[in-house]
Parts: structure tokens; sequence; C-alpha cells
């Protein structure tokens, strides 16, 4: 019998051999080896480094754009999940250049356009309220992007340019 995820935590889902619902759906199993390598590439300075910036340019949107303070809405906390794990199973890993300078694009389409509405508003902000993640940041996309890791998948169709 497989085991599948229900929404519900009580001992009658339990006695018939139902897998409970994690707390956190992007819990890391501690047999998965590829989501441990993972996670601890995102300990490297520059992917934290990364990881900050992205959440605090998404920070700066979330105030703004939701109103949120201190913290942010449900809809931006489950975009900065899908950055980290993105960000997390970056082939380059801790070598990555900035999205712009890459050749691998690992956002889908809408979520590209979403971080790029986000990067345009938050950019100019972020040189006030994050100076050092802001010339860190810059200072990265001034770097050439490094050869394109071998078994990593080629750029969709119209990436290219985008």
């Amino acid at each position: 019998m497989s085991q599948r995820f229900v929404m519900r935590n009580d001992a009658a889902s339990r006695s018939i051999g139902v897998k409970d619902r994690p707390s956190n759906p992007y819990e890391i199993d501690p047999q998965d080896t590829g989501a441990l390598r993972r996670r601890a590439r995102l300990a490297t300075p520059r992917l934290t480094r990364e990881l900050k910036t992205i959440r605090a340019m998404l920070g700066i949107w979330c105030r703004d754009h939701h109103g949120m303070r201190g913290a942010l809405c449900v809809e931006c906390q489950a975009f900065m999940t899908y950055a980290t794990r993105r960000l997390a199973g970056c082939p380059y890993g801790a070598d990555k250049p900035t999205c712009s300078n890459c050749q691998i694009h690992c956002y889908g389409p809408q979520e590209r356009a979403h971080v790029r509405d986000v990067m345009r508003y938050a950019g100019p902000r972020m040189l006030a309220r994050h100076p050092l993640l802001a010339v860190a940041h810059l200072l990265d996309g001034r770097r050439p992007a490094p050869p394109k890791p071998r078994g990593a998948r080629p750029a969709q169709r119209g990436d290219a340019f985008d």
C-alpha cells in the first residue's frame, strides 16, 4: 500500500497507515541525500548572501505592495520558498552568477517575470535600506558567468534573450 498525505492529523488516519502531512511541506527527509546536499550548498557564504538579498528585496516589495511590515505575506513567502528551492538546486553551486548573467534559467516564465518586477522596484530602494547587500549584488553582477556545468539542462526555448 502506498503512503499518501492527508490534511488531518488524527488517530483514525494513523490507524489505517496513512502518513501524516508534515507541518512544513518543504521539510527535508533525512534519507534524501540529494535534498541534504542541496541544503548544504545553501550554507556557502555566496549563496547565503544571495538568499538574504532576495529576502530583503521581497521584504521591500511586500511592505510597499501588500502592506506587510516585518514579515512576508503568504504569497511572498511562497515565492521565497520557491526561490530558495531553485537556488539550492542551482547547478553552478557557489560559483553561481547573477540570474541576469546566467545561461541556465531555473525559474519558470511567470516566476521570472515576478522576480524581475520585484527587482526593478526594490533594487533602487536597496541602496538606502540594505547598502551592503545592494553593493555586493551589483559587484556580483559584474562578474563573468562561469562556463555551463556538465550535465546541466540547456536553457529553455525563448530564454536566451530574457
